[in-house]
């Protein structure tokens, strides 16, 4: 009421306004730069993003090389022993890429989603190194490529669930791949683990490069 009577006062608290607002709209980047931090620590919280792009790449290049020397072998075993080198070298690349985008091993084995990511993969590539063994003693060399790229597909399904989105997309192209490769002939299980291997590991590194870095 006392604001009423006096046009003075009325004309002040109009103007003190009219001053705030400039105010108010200055800050409004601010609270949208801090929910945007928010949402994105809560999202790293949750999910795995330290997946190396670059790393898979070369993870693709080197299955690709295997290939090309595995063609030669000599015998069945040899082939076998080639390409099992060549997961060896995928885990080494892959967790040294991993290493370098998180920042450090310490920051790495403390991750949560790190971890989770990590036993999902677990059982179905220790299942593949039980059958793998069972199927080289009974010589069953031609389901080897099938069975490897299937389960290998299903890890990083599982694993999947705990990283980005196109990680799970690639496990299914593998596991697709990989049932696809059992009803093929023996004589195309080189070309297939190099398809697979090489070409889905190259094809999905460079996307993962591109949409969540190296």
């Amino acid at each position: 009421m006392q604001q009423c009577r006096n046009p003075r006062r009325r004309r002040s608290a109009a103007a003190q306004a009219v001053a705030d607002e400039p105010t108010s709209a200055s800050h409004a980047p601010d609270v949208l730069d801090q929910l945007q931090f928010i949402r994105h620590t809560m999202e790293s919280a949750t999910s795995f993003t330290a997946v190396p792009g670059w790393g898979m790449v070369l993870l693709g290049i080197t299955a690709l090389a295997t290939a090309l020397l595995a063609r030669r072998a000599e015998s069945q075993t040899t082939w076998v022993l080639l390409w099992l080198g060549e997961a060896v070298l995928a885990a080494v690349i892959s967790l040294i890429g991993m290493v370098r985008k998180t920042g450090s091993l310490a920051k790495l084995a403390t991750s949560i989603p790190a971890r989770k990511c990590a036993l999902s993969l677990a059982p179905p590539l220790a299942a593949g190194a039980v059958l793998t063994f069972i199927m080289v003693e009974q010589h069953l060399y031609a389901v080897l490529p099938g069975m490897w790229l299937m389960l290998y597909g299903v890890a990083v399904i599982t694993g999947g669930a705990f990283s980005v989105r196109v990680v799970p997309v690639m496990g299914i192209c593998f596991a697709i791949f990989g049932t696809i490769a059992l009803a093929l002939p023996a004589s195309w299980a080189n070309g297939l683990m190099a398809a697979g291997f090489g070409g889905l590991h190259v094809l999905f590194g460079l996307l993962i490069a591109r949409r969540h870095g190296g």
